[in-house]
């Protein structure tokens, strides 16, 4: 019996905080300009680009400012 009430507590404990986390990213959409987060490309991160490639997704190499998809430049 013991065992029971703490797995629902630890599940609910846990949900709890993956709703605070969810809600959390809600809010700073929501506060955003446009819903947008700035300087998404992996190309700007030098932890993630080490040998500066261009991004993947927009080709845009790391020492450019503007991404060089037109779909992602006017939203």
């Amino acid at each position: 019996m013991y065992f029971c009430s703490t797995m629902i507590k630890l599940f609910l404990i846990t949900f709890g905080l993956i709703a605070l986390a969810f809600a959390g990213i809600a809010i700073k959409i929501l506060v955003k300009k446009n819903g947008e987060f700035a300087g998404t490309c992996a190309s700007q991160s030098p932890f993630l680009n080490k040998e500066n490639e261009p991004c993947g997704f927009c080709g845009k190499l790391p020492e450019e400012q503007d991404c060089k998809n037109p779909e992602m430049a006017k939203s």
